[in-house]
């Protein structure tokens, strides 16, 4: 709703911006900062390069819920969840693992990458657009390809964050795997 608003009306695009809270974009600045931080070589232990992916699927989690929560669809847009998570979780799995770990240091060394960045933005862009739906016309929860068309960009987001995760545990488990 909110895309065809902006594109028929992009006047509307400012009440919009206007109208949203201020917490918002700090939020957003926040998450920024977060991503930008992984564009550059650096180094990371377990807990670091556990903590994005298990804070996204956090916000992923509430994300959901918070929109869908009063949908008569919840059941099987918790479904279409699982069902994205999964198959992106198999898809961003696949492959080596980038990056070397130092077990005797218990560190990653890890690329640059701007994947992070563009995973954090789209799940950002998704609540906020969601948001700003449901704000204008809350009885969108009502319309089933909707909300699992909500319900499965969210668990895709999620499964490429843990798959992505997960090529950096395997590294941790076997070291001589480093590229």
């Amino acid at each position: 709703m909110l895309l065809q608003l902006v594109v028929n009306h992009p006047q509307a695009v400012v009440p919009i911006l206007r109208g949203t809270p201020v917490w918002v974009w700090g939020t957003f600045s926040g998450l920024l900062a977060l991503g930008a931080s992984q564009l550059r070589d650096r180094t990371a232990s377990m807990a670091r390069v556990s903590l994005m992916p298990l804070a996204m699927t956090a916000l992923s989690v509430w994300g959901t819920f918070s929109a869908l929560a009063r949908s008569p669809h919840l059941a099987m847009a918790i479904l279409v969840w699982l069902v994205a998570a999964v198959l992106a979780f198999a898809l961003a799995a696949r492959g080596r693992p980038v990056g070397h770990y130092d077990a005797a240091r218990r560190l990653y060394a890890l690329p640059g990458s701007v994947v992070p960045l563009l995973l954090i933005v789209g799940i950002f862009l998704v609540k906020y657009v969601v948001g700003v739906d449901l704000a204008m016309a809350p009885q969108l929860v009502q319309n089933a390809p909707y909300v699992l068309c909500i319900a499965a960009l969210y668990g895709a987001f999620t499964g490429v964050f843990i798959g992505r995760a997960s090529r950096l545990w395997r590294l941790a488990r076997r070291p001589a795997l480093a590229v």
